[in-house]
């Protein structure tokens, strides 16, 4: 990350523990609010930008995470893949369609259900996966601290 955005995000961050206070029910705390839509947004820019550098649209690599870390039961589908990423189905067919052409993924038909196509990583997709999650992990851990102190400002206290 640069060294603009380090300093960006500490002066934001350091502003924010003498801003972090409770407010009283039904008030808005704009400044956490912008605080916190900032936070959200530097790790999608950083999201963005490494699946860019790993030769992904961000939108290939979430599905590549959508369907790795699918928690239902059995592989998911491209039914599935359009529903955690908010796509319609078509939209979805034509991601898988891509994304197979690339080596990322493979299809399976269900034995259950012919209708249905489950997916699969390919090794390539696996590896490519990895890498970004990784680094995505680590840059989730730094900015931690920050969104850590927002939710805790916006928390209700006990009634």
């Amino acid at each position: 990350m640069a060294k603009a955005t380090r300093r960006l995000r500490s002066k934001i961050a350091g502003s924010f523990t003498r801003t972090g206070r409770r407010i009283a029910p039904g008030a808005v705390d704009y400044q956490a609010l912008a605080r916190f839509r900032y936070q959200l947004r530097l790790f999608l820019a950083f999201r963005e930008a490494g699946a860019q550098k790993a030769g992904l649209t961000p939108q290939q690599h979430q599905a590549l995470l959508g369907i790795k870390g699918f928690s239902g039961a059995g592989p998911a589908s491209i039914g599935d893949i359009a529903r955690f990423l908010l796509i319609k189905h078509h939209t979805a067919v034509e991601l898988v369609n891509r994304m197979t052409k690339l080596g990322l993924l493979s299809r399976v038909d269900d034995a259950d259900d012919g209708r249905r196509v489950l997916l699969q990583l390919t090794a390539k997709g696996e590896r490519k996966l990895q890498a970004l999650s990784s680094t995505h992990i680590q840059e989730l851990q730094s900015v931690n601290r920050a969104l850590g102190r927002f939710l805790r400002s916006v928390r209700q206290p006990p009634q």
